[in-house]
């Protein structure tokens, strides 16, 4: 492969997760099933590279309907409002062999705040189906409250139901686009 190639998400093959610590003492994880987005890789020039990723705010499952709803309401995500979040790269910076620095926008909930995810190319492959694939996996933290999701409750013992830092995981298969 020469030059730069675009790459198209394939949400049936692709997760966005998260986990956040819930009353102190256990951890909560969910995930977003609509996810969406393209890739522009150059691999002999990885700066050269861009990634854009949408998101679905209904999407989120963390298998309890119950908190679903409350996540998509206005004490954290307001889905009806914003029903989508964003994560689009400005840079990304080789961190040796197949691991990369990618520093982007994250917006969520009307606010943009710059993150960097550590990814690693987990491989490049042809499928049986005659389409070219590549696999990505990434993680960042982020503080929830910089982003407008401030629901919290305090705990008489100390501490808070929702802890502020929630723990991102990417992992991303993407195919192709042929001219």
């Amino acid at each position: 492969m020469s030059g730069p190639s675009t790459w198209k998400i394939d949400s049936s093959h692709t997760n966005v997760g998260f986990a956040v610590r819930h009353l102190m003492v256990s951890t909560v994880r969910g995930r977003f099933t609509g996810v969406s987005g393209t890739l522009v890789l150059n691999r002999e020039h990885p700066a050269n590279s861009h990634i854009d990723v949408l998101v679905e705010i209904a999407s989120v499952d963390t298998d309890n309907e119950m908190r679903d709803n409350h996540l998509k309401s206005g004490d954290f995500f307001d889905a009806e409002k914003y029903p989508h979040m964003t994560f689009v790269s400005t840079k990304v910076d080789s961190a040796g062999g197949d691991h990369y620095h990618v520093h982007g926008d994250l917006t969520i909930k009307g606010v943009t705040r710059p993150v960097v995810l550590d990814a690693e190319v987990t491989g490049f492959n042809r499928s049986p189906y005659g389409f070219n694939v590549v696999g990505f996996e990434a993680k960042t933290k982020i503080n929830r409250t910089d982003f407008g999701l401030g629901w919290n409750a305090a705990l008489e013992t100390g501490g808070v139901v929702v802890s502020e830092e929630v723990r991102i995981t990417l992992d991303i298969e993407a195919r192709e686009e042929t001219a």
